[in-house]
């Protein structure tokens, strides 16, 4: 009897546990409206072999130009400058070893970007070249356990006029923000790890499904768009009302798929005809 009951208890609890662990914000929201209404060139409206490489200066002005949001990365150099550049490792796009953290920001300019003239830039150079003309949605990337680049892009961004909101894959660059600007609008990156095949295990099978959720308390899943249906993501759209990121759309086909499942729109490889949903 005690053990029918303990497994009813069991069966109540773990639903009412889940939909509290995948639960994005929903008191005090920050206005996301104006993040709506665009299209957001991936790394910049880049062509990786036409010399205007991902994550540059180049891409970004061309991006800027054409009318399109900007979605970029941002990370640390060894001397704790914050710089724009998606790989961990040096090795796809500028084919030298070793990773970003490793060279300090001077260093890091001997390294040129798909062949191009272009060098890694400074976040910094970007904003002033940006210049509030359209929005950016920066991501946050963090390796492990070190969450530092949060600081150093918020010191940055403290003086920007622009319109820009952040998201990041790790669970604790969320919550940097939710503890220290409350404000500004965050977003949770997520994918179907799994199916992907790339990743396994535990954490991965939490992340996937927007599990830490409670401790970022995102106001946006960005979820690849290969995937609108993971039950998750769906009950954060649609239970939850949370607003959804759909990356990364590679043709004007996807982007039309996308459209029925998601709000913002990430694209890359192709250039939409329309530069507003």
């Amino acid at each position: 009897m005690k053990l029918l009951l303990f497994l009813l208890i069991l069966l109540l609890v773990m639903p009412l546990l889940y939909f509290l662990m995948i639960m994005p914000r929903i008191a005090y929201k920050p206005d996301t409206s104006p993040f709506l209404g665009w299209l957001y060139a991936h790394r910049g409206l880049h062509d990786n072999k036409a010399r205007i490489p991902e994550n540059s200066l180049a891409a970004f002005r061309r991006a800027v130009e054409a009318g399109f949001g900007i979605e970029l990365d941002v990370q640390m150099s060894k001397d704790g400058i914050p710089v724009v550049f998606h790989d961990f490792t040096l090795k796809r796009i500028c084919g030298a070893e070793g990773k970003v953290s490793d060279y300090t920001f001077q260093e890091l300019q001997q390294f040129a970007l798909c062949g191009s003239e272009e060098r890694i830039p400074g976040f910094a150079d970007v904003l002033k070249l940006v210049d509030g003309k359209v929005p950016l949605i920066i991501e946050l990337k963090v390796e492990r356990m070190d969450i530092s680049v949060c600081r150093a892009v918020d010191g940055l961004c403290a003086s920007y006029r622009g319109l820009y909101c952040v998201e990041s894959f790790h669970p604790l660059a969320v919550f940097w923000y939710r503890r220290h600007r409350k404000h500004i609008v965050r977003g949770q990156l997520a994918d179907a790890f799994l199916k992907e095949g790339e990743f396994a295990g535990t954490l991965f099978f939490l992340l996937q499904n927007l599990m830490f959720n409670w401790l970022g308390s995102p106001d946006f899943i960005a979820y690849n768009c290969k995937y609108p249906r993971m039950l998750s993501r769906v009950l954060c759209r649609r239970l939850y009302r949370s607003k959804a990121a759909a990356w990364t759309i590679r043709s004007r086909e996807q982007l039309a798929e996308a459209r029925k499942h998601f709000d913002i729109f990430i694209f890359d490889g192709f250039v939409p005809k329309e530069k507003a949903c």
